[in-house]
């Protein structure tokens, strides 16, 4: 158990939105949460799997053998 539970707000900043945001993420399942009482916590893992999830890769276009044409 060595997983950091992270409030919404400290998600949040983590990822450079409002907390609107992963309250959204929680109220459609979208990431995993860990209700304690009343309070809602998010898994650090959880926050960098969703990250990973949806991080897009550059495309690698073959350079082309010559210059463009004028």
């Amino acid at each position: 158990m060595t997983d950091r539970y992270l409030s919404v707000d400290q998600v949040a900043e983590l990822l450079g939105t409002t907390a609107r945001f992963p309250r959204r993420l929680i109220e459609e399942r979208r990431i995993r949460y860990v209700k304690v009482g009343r309070h809602v916590r998010i898994p650090e893992s959880a926050v960098a799997e969703f990250v990973d999830s949806h991080t897009v890769q550059p495309l690698r276009r073959p350079r082309a053998r010559y210059g463009r044409a004028a």
